[in-house]
């Protein structure tokens, strides 16, 4: 039941532009590393398209569908964002270190992800710079906070029965988080 996933939300505010979060989970680096990069894992996640390789070009399709167990209607202010789809550019490629791409083709800035391998475990530091969006911080946090709990959620082998009252009660947290 989605009520009873933990929505934690480490989330920093480093710039106006600019978010941090940070996540441990039970599993290798090399493994994390697959599910960021080939895009048959990151769908299960947060979005498929092709896989990202060394100074590449690769692409994310927007389809949250993927990220539920149960049937899970999109709201309508994230409906019209379904099936869209992102080219985007590898910037850096350090396996399985260190990841930085582009983020909506570069309209709102790059992604960084650094994976820190801890005793079996891995910790991933996710940064989200030069967000031009309106929506800024809020909404692009709560977006990284549920997207990494699925990924948390998938690599424990448990699902996530409905990403949208998850992605709810994330915007509630990162909301308290960011004040």
């Amino acid at each position: 039941m989605t009520d009873t996933i933990e929505i934690t939300a480490p989330i920093t505010r480093i710039a106006a532009d600019t978010i941090r979060l940070e996540r441990t989970f039970d599993a290798p680096a090399e493994k994390v590393w697959r599910y960021l990069t080939e895009a048959d894992l990151r769908r299960e996640w947060f979005m498929g398209g092709t896989d990202a390789r060394a100074e590449g070009e690769f692409e994310l399709i927007n389809d949250h569908d993927n990220l539920s167990s149960e049937d899970a209607a999109y709201p309508e202010s994230y409906a019209q964002y379904k099936g869209t789809k992102w080219h985007e550019k590898v910037l850096r490629f350090d396996p399985p270190r260190l990841l930085e791409t582009t983020f909506q083709g570069g309209k709102n800035g790059n992604v960084t992800y650094e994976l820190f391998a801890e005793d079996g475990r891995t910790r991933l530091v996710v940064t989200h710079g030069g967000i031009t969006s309106g929506t800024g911080a809020q909404d692009f946090g709560s977006g990284w906070n549920s997207h990494m709990t699925v990924l948390q959620e998938k690599l424990a082998g448990r699902s996530v029965p409905n990403f949208w009252t998850l992605h709810a009660r994330s915007r509630d947290a990162v909301t308290e988080a960011l004040r």
